[in-house]
């Protein structure tokens, strides 16, 4: 929201008070508080009739500060608001004549005394951003209604990533963004996940403790700041440090909480029946059938909306015209080695049978006069759960308890952005507050209740809409997109975006939901798909089995659902390191490579993991354009060297794509390209890549509960490889991937292979040393 007419005015019946002149600076030694004037104070008679700002700096864990500025603290405060986590923390204070310092970890913060406003942010003795002249405001416009805004200082060549999962531009900078869930699609400025929370290519990140609506200037309004603003008497924000972006990540996920580690059938292919397609137990079979028929490995099956009658979603009853015998064909397909995700949303129509009793009961949102609120959008007088209501939680999760306990694994969470704010909630919170967060809430429910039925680590969403923390309840798909090149773009530069929110796992609609893709896309797409965290089929009014589109698209997804399965040894301790570091698996180039300005604004091309470079192809030519950064790379698929620190542009058959492995890598392969979920540790073979003298690689096989069982390390020194393993005593064994012959080898055994000599140790050897 802009409060100025360029540089110099005031936009026309806004009034904007800055804090001018610092009259205290109070300190209890965790915080200090700044109590600032609007005025310049030249005398006593000044202080009278005047506005005092305040600003409290604190620390809820190391590397984190707290910054609360508000105007009046005694309004009334509805929630929600973010649950944030806190760490024991030293904090220290030092007041020196110019100016007091607070310090958390290696991040501090220096506020000056005496005239003016002057706030630094440093970390390890480097500032990184900071608010000065005109920086804080206290606003009110034209109805007198109020707002806090505060800008921060944006450097030359500064970047500004994340907000949530956006499909405009990669790099937010000259863009105005308000945080507020919406339907949009994926190609408009609208957005499903929106989170208060950037980060920095300077290396720090900002996240606004609000709920509500939050409005960015991005080098927008002052081209020179990051301007965020809120409603109200408050604004507070946190200013987050780490010695690089991940470390910005993990400290920002430690405050609003850890993605989830989502089961290890997950991450296999997902087939659905599309969303207004027409589906009987027939049609299911038909598919899945179709699909082992042609040996394409397929882990879970998705019903879409359709599974329960028209008008009466939901009643979460299975539409008994078309599915008869749910529970025997839930058995039947499980018998086929299938999960099953079940689409809901969080809406109750009222044709319904569970629009009275929740209405009875008070289950539903109402309106101001104690009335349902209802509208006839998407489903016909429509209603709302009310999640604040503990009895309406469990209600709802009794509902999906009947579903799981007929055998489905996972439920598809639709929509949760349509959310009013002209209605009452059962806990009195604050309707406008509400539209962000109802989601949180919704999703949350959910996903406890899979937890508690089904274990740890074997819960699991499929979710369309979130704010701050729902990173916490996995998976995130991106959305209604088209079948188009542009759309498949679009939706990568959301979930490079998610991922730089604190989001670990993603996915998207394999060729566009809306229309049905060209072949080509199709196929593209697949490949894309699949090496994305999570991939699904999936479409608006037609199938999406390859077969439709044509035999060489049966091909591609083939090879690439089995290439993703003989991988997940690799991809699973990269999805153990998302739930550990709040690190996304699908990573902008620039979180692994912060120091190669080249990669600062790549969107087209993405780190898998932090080994693997995927750069997908989006025309129909088969040629892209990508970058490498230094170091010799290999092509995975075709075993191609790239030179790094420079662009490349090749020409790939549907069979290939840029894939490439970053050298001085240990990548696991598993010994089944059939399933996703199986023993890791057993048989894995390690392939090693481009192993510079004088470095080191590592690989950790963790099974499918999380834990390490396997640990291999290999060391290059003066023409020698010294192996070291550390695990369970599985057999595995290592691929010196380019290597043709070796000199000698203490500890093992070696043979010829078609990718390299494979190095098998000694049953009883901890250490094998290869003379190369």
């Amino acid at each position: 929201m802009k409060f100025t007419d360029g540089y110099w005015m005031i936009r026309k019946g806004y009034e904007v008070q800055n804090p001018a002149d610092v009259r205290d600076i109070v300190t209890d030694g965790s915080s200090m508080t700044v109590f600032a004037a609007t005025k310049r104070i030249e005398r006593k008679g000044d202080t009278l009739n005047g506005t005092l700002l305040k600003a409290t700096y604190s620390s809820p864990m190391p590397n984190v500060i707290r910054v609360t500025l508000n105007h009046h603290k005694g309004r009334v405060k509805k929630g929600p608001e973010f649950e944030i986590g806190t760490q024991p923390t030293e904090v220290q204070i030092s007041e020196q004549e110019e100016a007091v310092v607070l310090q958390s970890g290696k991040l501090s913060v220096r506020v000056g005394r005496g005239k003016g406003w002057d706030v630094g942010f440093h970390y390890d003795g480097t500032r990184l951003t900071g608010s000065n002249y005109r920086g804080p405001g206290y606003i009110k416009d034209p109805q007198e209604k109020p707002y806090f805004r505060e800008q921060l200082e944006l450097g030359v060549g500064e970047y500004v990533y994340g907000l949530g999962e956006r499909f405009t531009p990669f790099v937010k900078n000259g863009q105005v963004v308000d945080i507020w869930n919406e339907d949009g699609g994926t190609s408009s400025e609208q957005a499903y996940k929106n989170v208060p929370f950037y980060l920095s290519s300077k290396g720090y990140g900002v996240f606004v403790n609000h709920p509500e609506r939050v409005s960015y200037e991005i080098a927008s309004e002052n081209v020179s700041k990051v301007q965020f603003s809120v409603e109200g008497e408050t604004l507070e924000y946190f200013i987050i440090g780490g010695k690089d972006p991940k470390e910005v990540l993990d400290n920002y996920t430690k405050l609003t909480g850890k993605p989830a580690l989502p089961p290890a059938w997950t991450f296999g292919l997902w087939l659905t029946t599309s969303f207004t397609t027409d589906y009987d137990e027939a049609t299911v079979n038909h598919f899945v059938d179709g699909m082992a028929e042609r040996d394409l490995p397929l882990s879970v099956f998705h019903f879409d909306c359709f599974w329960m009658k028209e008008y009466q979603w939901c009643d979460f009853e299975w539409d008994k015209d078309m599915f008869p015998d749910p529970e025997g064909m839930l058995r039947r397909l499980k018998e086929k080695g299938l999960k099953i995700c079940a689409w809901i949303n969080p809406y109750i129509a009222e044709k319904s049978i569970l629009f009275d009793e929740g209405m009875e009961n008070g289950y539903l949102v109402k309106t101001a006069d104690g009335s349902v609120w209802q509208w006839d959008m998407w489903q016909a007088g429509m209603a709302l759960v009310d999640f604040t209501n503990p009895d309406a939680v469990a209600w709802y999760q009794s509902k999906l308890a009947t579903l799981i306990d007929q055998g489905v694994d996972c439920f598809k969470t639709d929509f949760g952005e349509r959310i009013p704010t002209d209605v009452v909630y059962y806990d009195g919170s604050d309707p406008y507050k509400m539209h962000n967060y109802y989601t949180h809430l919704y999703n949350k429910a959910v996903f406890e209740l899979l937890e508690q039925r089904l274990g740890k680590n074997e819960a699991a969403l499929f979710a369309r809409s979130a704010t701050a923390g729902g990173q916490q309840f996995p998976i995130h798909w991106g959305g209604d997109c088209s079948s188009t090149y542009e759309s498949m773009a679009e939706s990568l530069r959301g979930g490079l975006s998610l991922g730089l929110s604190g989001f670990g796992f993603w996915s998207h609609d394999i060729s566009g939901f809306e229309n049905t893709a060209t072949p080509d896309v199709y196929k593209r797409w697949v490949q894309f798909g699949l090496l994305s965290s999570h991939s699904r089929l999936h479409g608006s009014s037609s199938y999406r089995v390859p077969w439709l589109f044509d035999e060489e698209a049966v091909d591609v997804v083939r090879v690439f659902t089995k290439l993703k399965c003989s991988l997940m040894p690799y991809l699973y301790n990269s999805a153990v390191e998302s739930s550990v570091r709040g690190l996304p698996m699908m990573r902008a180039m620039l979180l692994e490579f912060p120091d190669d300005p080249t990669t600062h604004a790549l969107d087209r091309q993405y780190m898998f993991g932090e080994s693997l470079l995927v750069a997908p192809i989006f025309n129909e030519e088969g040629s892209v354009q990508y970058y490498v950064p230094e170091g010799r790379w290999t092509n995975l698929l075709t075993g191609d060297v790239v030179e790094g620190g420079r662009w490349h542009k090749e020409n790939h058959t549907f069979m290939t794509l840029p894939v490439l492995v970053k050298p001085n890598s240990l990548i696991a392969f598993g010994r089944e390209d059939s399933r996703p979920d199986y023993d890791y540790a057993d048989g894995v073979q390690l392939h090693l890549f481009e192993l510079e003298d004088g470095a080191a690689a590592k690989s950790v096989v963790s099974n499918t509960a999380g834990e390490v069982e396997l640990t291999v390390s290999v060391k290059h020194e003066g023409g020698k490889l010294s192996i070291l393993s550390e695990g369970a005593g599985k057999s595995w064994n290592l691929v010196l991937r380019g290597i043709s012959e070796v000199s000698g080898i203490d500890g093992g055994s070696s043979e010829q292979g078609s990718q390299g000599i494979i190095i098998t140790p000694a049953a009883s050897a901890g250490a094998v040393t290869v003379t190369l």
